[in-house]
């Protein structure tokens, strides 16, 4: 297995390489800014990059996802639900992403954004039991994404916690892998650390914790921090054919 992570600053963010070495399949998640640093780490780790995926239509910055998929010869993925108008691989809940001895499995987590996934991994040299998540901004460490960018508030809100009632069925011991961290807009409590595990979420996330459906939403509706100016151009750049890469 091989795993990069790649923190971004402007705009806070966080993105992956991982797949198998010795020029066998990998993966690109969530690719930020410029091209060129996913395609120097995949070399250096004989990783051949088959697919770029995009967990959801980012409002926080312009995807990279399309620009590096054409560089790489890959395949841009996204969920059967994003309202996009280009090509694109569309995955639905429970696909299954094969990249070499690695397996990728799509959740469907709708919440933050209706068309949201998270990716969950197995690498089966180890074992067949899932090893991380990748959580996108639906679970991020210390808190959960806003709900309010694409849909209402409170329809955001109670899809979330259909979402996050599955991911809490995931062993403790997983990995959780989230999109952002700390400074990021999508969230309220972030912590700076940019990984942590279900187990751990379970009991240190106050969002994460709540069992009631309706105590969840008046928490997810509370203290909800102003949008970005620039989310709804964003989504709406990161949706449409002639959409800028950055």
């Amino acid at each position: 297995m091989i795993l990069r992570q790649f923190l971004h600053q402007d705009p806070v963010g966080i993105s992956y390489l991982f797949g198998c070495g010795g020029r066998a399949a990998g993966a690109v998640v969530d690719p930020v800014g410029a091209i060129e640093p996913y395609l120097r780490v995949a070399e250096a780790a004989g990783v051949r990059i088959q697919f770029v995926i995009d967990t959801h239509i980012h409002a926080d910055h312009l995807s990279a996802g399309r620009q590096l998929a054409e560089a790489a010869g890959a395949e841009y993925v996204l969920s059967s639900r994003a309202n996009v108008s280009f090509p694109f691989k569309a995955v639905r809940d429970d696909d299954v992403l094969p990249l070499g001895n690695v397996e990728v499995r799509v959740l469907h987590t709708p919440g933050h954004t209706p068309e949201h996934i998270c990716l969950l991994v197995s690498d089966r040299t180890r074992a067949d039991e899932p090893w991380f998540v990748l959580t996108g901004h639906t679970l991020m460490v210390g808190d959960l994404g806003r709900t309010e960018l694409a849909v209402t508030a409170e329809q955001g809100a109670r899809d979330l916690f259909q979402s996050i009632r599955r991911l809490k069925t995931l062993p403790d011991y997983v990995d959780v892998l989230p999109g952002a961290y700390a400074g990021s807009v999508c969230g309220r409590r972030l912590s700076g650390k940019p990984w942590s595990s279900i187990g751990f979420e379970k009991r240190h996330n106050e969002a994460f914790r709540i069992e009631d459906d309706s105590e969840f939403v008046r928490f997810m509706l509370a203290e909800i921090p102003p949008a970005p100016p620039e989310a709804a151009a964003l989504r709406a750049a990161n949706s449409a054919s002639t959409a800028a890469a950055a």
